[in-house]
């Protein structure tokens, strides 16, 4: 049964070979526009949602009591025996997959997807699902009158919630932990958001969003344009002998505007050897989604990341697919995210960004823990109480080579603790918290302040600090973070952050803090980003799924 192809999947496979075949042939750009707009609207077809218009029926009922037999007969589906009584009585145990006796469109929707799991990024088999495939074909196949299945009916809701399980709530705790993911994991109650499809009318249920947050998709799309390129093309390193600059003409800048071309940075000609306007610009836009310096030349670091195996990018969706599965789906209010491979701090309310600024995070040796936190005080002119590590291993060499290193950096011993000297800078343009400093209260000891290194923001890769989180604006977040209080004007905050003398202010609303970690993403333009793995987070996880023993 798995390897039944639907019609329209040929269209969507052969439609993909025509396109990808004439990439590089300018005279075809129409017809390849449009076979490009047909695949994609075939595709949309064929990778239907599973919200819809279910069944409302309510006068198809079924013994309580054929759970406990159908589970008897497929006992890997007993883990889901609580889901499918709570799912069932809301429903007085009437029929959900059926309407007058035949299967609705939405069981052969669950199905399709069931059947395509890699298509979620996902290498775990689910139980029973190529009897679940015989079924839906046995039930279409049949002339007879038609009558509800139990065995097919209990099938499909079993399978909606492991699907549900691998694909909305993703690996286990334990996974996430064991790889340094500290952010709460979702919680969602799946009995309860199948029972709301239900129960929608078709027009509603057709734009319900599943309960994933909402990276998840744009990513799972991307996954499979890169692996129409992986299974299309060859993807040889380009090697440049020569710096490339423009005005320039080459048989290797052809090279370069094809490969810009399938990743959809280019859209000119790709068999024009002159390095014009149009490559400098696409290689504008693909050194700014992968974090690079964006200054339109393709240097060792740009083809570097061009040259980056298409399987290595695919792996690398995939894992930040997963990590979309652990988040919450949305916040109906303010709250900050720092992505630390990004090296950005976002300021959201709800899905709505409202503006971003650069960040330091910490080096791989003092890393950033990936949690959550809320903010709930602004300190301005802030003392910086130097911790035990940065005394022992850094002040008190220094100490010792210059007697006056303390004064120099306007800082005083306190008392002593743990056999070490209890170190505090004082506040100061020199102080290394800079003029202000934004507390979450957590067992990590991170928190997000300014700091008199501001060259560091310029640099394209900034995980310089000791695990704190060194932030562009502070000015501007202060502002924000203050913005309930109309007591605190853009001149008051100034005032404060050099009074050399610190002050402490409690928001009057606290706000969420995540401190993330995402490899690869889609921007507010919808453009796939990549980011350098600096913490090596991201083999582990890729492991895991892609071998299928990680825990569900």
């Amino acid at each position: 049964m798995q390897n039944r192809l639907k019609p329209q999947y040929i269209i969507v496979l052969a439609l993909s070979v025509l396109v990808l075949s004439n990439c590089k042939n300018n005279t075809k750009k129409q017809l390849v526009s449009k076979a490009d707009s047909l695949k994609k609207k075939m595709t949309r077809e064929w990778t239907k949602t599973i919200p819809g218009n279910f069944s409302d029926q309510t006068e198809l009922v079924f013994d309580s009591t054929r759970i406990a037999a159908f589970l008897q007969s497929h006992p890997a589906l007993v883990p889901y025996e609580q889901d499918l009584r709570s799912f069932y009585r809301k429903r007085k145990f009437a029929y959900a997959w059926y309407e007058k006796g035949a299967l609705i469109e939405q069981a052969g929707n669950l199905n399709d997807r069931l059947m395509n799991l890699q298509n979620e990024g996902i290498y775990k088999g689910i139980p029973y699902q190529k009897d679940l495939d015989s079924l839906i074909f046995d039930s279409h196949a049949k002339t007879k009158v038609k009558k509800p299945d139990i065995g097919t009916e209990l099938m499909l809701t079993a399978q909606y919630f492991a699907f549900s399980k691998v694909a909305f709530r993703g690996m286990s705790d334990s996974v996430s932990r064991a790889v340094n993911w500290y952010l709460p994991r979702k919680k969602i109650a799946y009995d309860d958001f199948l029972d709301t499809l239900l129960k929608k009318p078709s027009k509603q249920a057709s734009t319900l969003s599943e309960p994933v947050y909402r990276q998840y998709d744009l990513l799972k799309n991307f996954l499979a344009k890169y692996r129409q390129l992986d299974a299309h093309e060859s993807w040889g390193p380009i090697k440049l002998s020569t710096k490339l600059k423009a005005g320039d003409s080459s048989a290797i800048i052809a090279r370069i505007k094809t490969r810009l071309y399938k990743l959809e940075d280019f859209k000119g000609d790709t068999l024009n050897n002159k390095f014009d306007d149009e490559l400098k610009a696409a290689i504008t836009q693909f050194q700014a989604r992968h974090g690079l310096t964006a200054d339109g030349l393709p240097g060792p670091g740009t083809m570097a990341e061009m040259n980056i195996p298409l399987k290595s990018r695919i792996k690398q969706i995939i894992v930040n697919m997963e990590r979309c599965r652990w988040l919450p789906v949305s916040l109906n209010t303010d709250y900050l995210a720092v992505n630390i491979p990004e090296f950005k701090l976002h300021v959201y309310h709800a899905d709505s960004l409202l503006w971003s600024c650069n960040v330091v995070v910490g080096q791989k040796v003092h890393q950033t823990v990936i949690f959550y936190g809320e903010m709930q005080y602004v300190v301005f002119s802030p003392y910086w109480n130097l911790p035990e590590s940065i005394v022992r291993n850094e002040v008190l060499p220094a100490m010792r080579s210059n007697r006056n290193y303390l004064n120099e950096h306007n800082m005083v011993i306190t008392g002593k603790e743990n056999g070490l000297p209890v170190i505090q800078q004082k506040p100061g343009p020199a102080n290394s918290l800079g003029l202000v400093k934004f507390l979450f209260p957590n067992s990590y000891s991170i928190y997000l302040h300014d700091t008199p290194s501001r060259s560091l923001f310029g640099e394209s890769s900034r995980a310089f600090s000791h695990g704190c989180i060194r932030v562009g604006e502070p000015a501007k977040l202060a502002s924000f973070l203050l913005k309930y209080d109309s007591t605190w004007t853009a001149s008051r905050i100034n005032k404060a952050m050099h009074l050399g003398k610190e002050q402490q202010v409690t928001l009057k609303q606290k706000m969420p803090v995540f401190i993330a970690y995402f490899t690869a993403f889609t921007d507010r333009n919808n453009l796939l980003n990549f980011r350098k793995d600096i913490y090596d987070r991201d083999d582990q996880l890729a492991s895991m799924i892609m071998s299928g023993t990680g825990q569900y």
